[in-house]
Formats: structure tokens, C-alpha cells, sequence
């Protein structure tokens, strides 16, 4: 039989794990409403919930969950292109292209949610419907949104000098691709068209961009064509604002793998090949080498993430917002801006000396 001090004992040993349960109990459902509902949990000394307090507006902007701001935008509006250039990333896959439209609704809800420069690109879009779409583009940009930056990435073969007169005066920065002042290396590459010069093009958009006042920048994918040639002389006399050096990429089920419609393997270079032709380019001033940390936008408005060597599209801007879109875009906005993402990409800001 137990004595009463035995009998005291044990009842005030159950007290004490009842209460320990209970407070355990009682805060454990209280985290679990915090991380359901937003709200932020105030204890007592003793670990006991005092009470609840909703999270402010500011309070959850100043949290590591700030939403990401889309400032700067690559929408590739269209997968088709006249050349084949053997490394693309974005085929001709489908000839779908976003009626014109629901194109300016999806722009002006990124502008909405902090688009300050937008990028068209492809494929080629001066194909459709012979650039007249992507000069309206430009146009509904630059005049109705008042972007501070509206640029093109072309190949430059289907520019014409109408289109500047047409459409000039809303273009911040016309971008050719080049990748190689070569023109047997282009061909093998894929940069060209039948026996017209893409380098003869190149210089004459150049001096197109010159007369209308469009800030002209190049773009080459340093592969394994290119990896071993010295452009210096030749980007130093275009004098382009940007000379953008890519690393060939490879995206599983555009360029490479199952169902794709390029083999790019043997155009890969490794880091080092990279970074050797860095080096043999230090002394030009406009080179920047691509970081690949930007927001891509394909041509059904989606985000896609091409972390995983694939490219892994979001819902559609258009159906459920930009918020809610890019939070699947892969896109870290810090990198973006510690590797130069962010620079002065307004004609009016360049001073430019045409």
C-alpha cells in the first residue's frame, strides 16, 4: 500500500506533466496557426501564448519572403526564325504568337508590378508579320507605358530601314547577334541565310542605328567555333554601348536530350574555355559577360525556370497575375542586380554621340 506522502507525490508529479502537456500543447497549435494564417506568436516567460497578433502589410514586405519585382523582362514572343543557328535554346517548336492584344494586357500588367525595361526577342521577331507586330509592341511600350527601356535581340538579316523610320523613335537599344566576324565560322555555326553576308547586315544596321538614334549592342555565344578567336579589332570599330558574351547553354528538350530540335553538345565549351576568352577581350570596355540570372518570358506569357537545365514554364501572367507567376521564374533579383543586371538602358540617360 503507498503512503499518503507516496499518494502526494505522485499526484503532484501528474499536476506538473499535465501542465508541461498542456503548455506544450497550447504552443504547438499556436506555431501551427502562425504558419497558416501569417500571424506572429507573443510568449510569456513561462512559454505560454499571451496572444495573436496579425503580421502588417510592412511587416511582411520587410520578411524573406519579398515578392520579387519583374524589372527587367526578356519576352520571347515568338519561337520562329529564319536562321538555325545550331546552340538555340528557344525552337521552332510551335508558331504560336499571343494575339496582339492580350500581348499589350500582359505587358502593361508586368508594368504594373515594376517592369521598367522590357527585351523582345525570339526566334527571330522581326518575322512575324514583317516586324510591323513587334514595331506596335515597341510602340504601345514606350508611348502608352512609358517604359523607361524598350530593346530588341535580333539576328539582324530581316531589319529593314523603313522599320526605323516607322518605329525608331520608341527604340531604346537594338541588340544583333554575332557570334563570329568569320563568315565561314556564322555558316557553320548556322548564323546565316543562304549567300547573303550576315556581317555586311551587321554593319549596316549599325549605321541604321547610328541615324536614327538607337543605342546598338552586340550579342555572341562563345561555343566551340568561336572559343579561340580574337575579336577585339572588329567590336572595338563597330563601338558598340554593350558587347553581351554568352557561355553556350544547354536546355534539356530544346538543345539537347529527347525531342529536341538542336544538338548542341558539340558546341559546349567548359568554365575555363569561358573564361580564357574573357581574358583575351579584357581591354574592350562594353564587354559583359552574361550572368544568365534574368527573367524570361515566353511567348503564352509564362515565366520559365532554367535552373535545372531545363526550362520549366509558370502559369500564364494572364491567368493568375504577375505575383503570383513569378514566384516559378527561377529568378533571383539580388544576383541580378550584384552582376550588373540593372544599368543605364535608356537612350536619353546614355548621352550618346550620334
Amino acid at each position: 500500500m503507498f503512503t499518503s506522502n507516496q499518494v502526494g507525490f505522485a499526484a503532484m508529479l501528474m499536476q506538473f506533466c499535465f501542465k508541461n502537456v498542456h503548455s506544450f500543447l497550447a504552443a504547438l497549435l499556436g506555431w501551427i496557426f502562425m504558419l497558416v494564417s501569417g500571424t506572429q506568436v507573443q510568449q510569456t516567460p513561462v512559454g505560454r501564448i499571451s496572444r495573436l497578433k496579425t503580421r502588417t502589410k510592412e511587416q511582411k514586405e520587410g520578411s524573406s519572403t519579398q515578392l520579387t519585382t519583374p524589372s527587367s523582362v526578356n519576352y520571347h514572343f515568338t519561337r520562329q526564325c529564319n536562321y538555325k543557328c545550331g546552340f538555340c535554346f528557344h525552337t521552332a517548336k510551335t508558331s504560336f504568337v499571343l494575339p496582339i492584344e492580350e500581348a499589350k494586357r500582359g505587358l502593361r500588367l508586368l508594368k504594373e508590378a515594376g517592369m521598367e525595361k522590357v527585351n523582345f526577342s525570339g526566334g527571330e521577331p522581326f518575322l512575324h508579320e514583317r516586324g510591323n507586330f513587334l514595331g506596335e509592341l515597341v510602340r504601345y511600350c514606350k508611348q502608352e507605358l512609358q517604359l523607361p527601356s524598350v530593346s530588341i535581340v535580333s539576328n539582324g538579316s530581316l531589319i529593314r530601314e523603313t522599320w526605323f523610320q516607322k518605329y525608331g523613335d520608341y527604340l531604346d537599344i537594338l541588340a544583333v547577334s554575332c557570334d563570329s566576324f568569320n563568315e565561314d565560322t556564322n555558316k557553320v555555326i548556322g548564323r546565316g541565310q543562304g549567300r547573303k553576308s550576315h556581317l555586311g547586315k551587321l554593319h549596316q544596321v549599325r549605321d541604321w542605328c547610328r541615324d536614327y538614334k538607337v543605342a546598338f549592342k552586340i550579342n555572341s555565344v562563345i561555343n566551340t567555333y568561336n572559343v579561340d578567336e580574337d575579336m577585339t579589332e572588329q567590336i572595338t570599330a563597330l563601338n558598340p554601348v554593350r558587347w553581351k558574351v554568352f557561355q553556350c547553354l544547354i536546355i534539356e528538350g530544346e538543345n539537347a536530350g529527347e525531342n529536341s530540335l538542336r544538338e548542341a553538345e558539340k558546341f559546349i565549351i567548359s568554365d575555363q574555355q569561358f573564361q580564357d576568352f574573357l581574358d583575351r577581350h579584357q581591354s574592350v570596355k562594353c564587354l559583359v559577360p552574361e550572368s544568365n540570372q534574368k527573367v524570361i518570358l515566353r511567348h503564352r506569357m509564362r515565366f520559365l525556370d532554367c535552373r535545372e537545365g531545363r526550362k520549366d514554364p509558370s502559369k500564364s501572367i494572364l491567368d493568375v497575375g504577375v505575383e503570383e507567376a513569378i514566384k516559378f521564374s527561377g529568378f533571383d533579383e539580388k544576383m541580378f542586380l550584384i552582376r550588373g543586371g540593372k544599368y543605364m538602358w535608356s537612350k536619353a540617360d546614355m548621352k550618346l554621340e550620334w
